[in-house]
């Protein structure tokens, strides 16, 4: 939608085309307009003109011209000096649209106002994290899924983690254990010194941002094109709880895991038998290992061999008598089925 919109609304939300200038002027004076009145003008939404209603997808609430004269002027002030007339221009616009009607308030209650805020593309999220980014000064905590991290993930948020560093902000992540084993993770903290602090759990939440405990990103669909920035301090606070209680469970990057206290069984096959016994299929504990399916299943090719288990039946009835069933656990005394003795940490 962004090329689209690019190529067929040559102009910036200072110089609206007709339609557009249509299209926003009813949504301000009547607070929300329905998806379908936009699908013409696509400029809408690459400006940032009109965004998704929390509440009801099918509808957009426009930005209000005030939030939209201080995002241009922003921009316009990096560079000044060839940008006068423009400066104007989105001046005069804002007057126009602000007295049109009402204030602009969010349909859905008073009490929400900006605590949340849909960001619709890649280039909206960016450019709030940006945002984010710039105006942090102490603390940046982050929740990463995913297993192994791409050296192109890591590069692409290099710039602002940086900039953070170079501010003194301290940052906090946590990753599964699997990221462990990737390159790329390593070499970004090598980079990021003590700026940065890691630690690893067998499982995480999905993906969390939170800049200073005033403002979080998080998903809002599953391939990640869509995101909420969440401002509001009770939604705030219940986050940084979240994350505070994974931290204390997680593992420093720079510790080794602990052993499971079973012979010929490791850390991850001992968390692959805990997710078995609860009844997961193998993509659901890939997903939440953070691991290939291809991989879940040689692991539990592994456990079925040292515990002795001709089928999955069986090797459910294995990992309860060995006292698999439950979380990740050291210290404790385990007989492994069919090994006669019991192997002790």
């Amino acid at each position: 939608m962004a090329g689209h919109g690019a190529e067929e609304h040559p102009h910036g939300a200072d110089r609206l085309c007709g339609a557009g200038d249509r299209v926003y002027s009813r949504a301000v004076r009547r607070g929300r307009v329905p998806r379908r009145d936009a699908e013409p003008v696509p400029c809408l939404l690459d400006l940032a003109l009109l965004h998704p209603d929390p509440d009801d997808m099918d509808w957009l609430v426009p930005t209000s011209p005030q939030e939209v004269m201080t995002r241009l002027l922003r921009g316009m002030y990096d560079e000044v000096s060839a940008s006068q007339r423009r400066v104007g221009s989105a001046v005069a616009a804002v007057e126009w649209y602000s007295g049109l009607g009402r204030e602009v308030r969010p349909a859905a209650s008073a009490t929400e106002g900006p605590a949340i805020r849909v960001l619709d593309g890649l280039a909206r999220i960016q450019a709030a994290m940006d945002e984010a980014t710039q105006a942090c000064t102490t603390e940046v905590l982050t929740v990463q899924p995913g297993g192994i991290r791409r050296e192109a993930e890591l590069s692409e948020g290099l710039h602002r983690a940086m900039a953070l560093r170079g501010r003194g902000v301290r940052m906090r992540d946590l990753y599964t254990h699997v990221a462990r084993h990737g390159q790329g993770l390593l070499t970004y903290l090598e980079l990021m010194g003590d700026a940065v602090e890691a630690r690893t759990l067998d499982e995480v939440i999905d993906r969390l941002i939170l800049f200073d405990r005033t403002v979080a990103f998080v998903p809002a669909n599953t391939d990640r094109t869509m995101a909420l920035e969440l401002r509001h301090p009770a939604l705030i606070e219940y986050l940084v709880t979240v994350f505070e209680r994974l931290w204390r469970l997680a593992i420093p990057l720079t510790a080794p895991l602990p052993d499971t206290g079973i012979e010929g069984i490791s850390h991850r096959e001992q968390s692959i038998a805990a997710l078995l016994a609860e009844g997961h299929q193998d993509a659901v504990i890939a997903e939440r290992l953070g691991i290939s399916v291809r991989t879940c299943r040689a692991h539990i090719a592994r456990l079925s061999e040292t515990l002795g288990a001709a089928s999955r039946t069986q090797l459910g009835v294995r990992i309860a008598q060995a006292g698999l069933d439950g979380p990740p656990h050291s210290g404790a005394s385990v007989t492994v089925p069919g090994r006669g003795s019991p192997t002790v940490r």
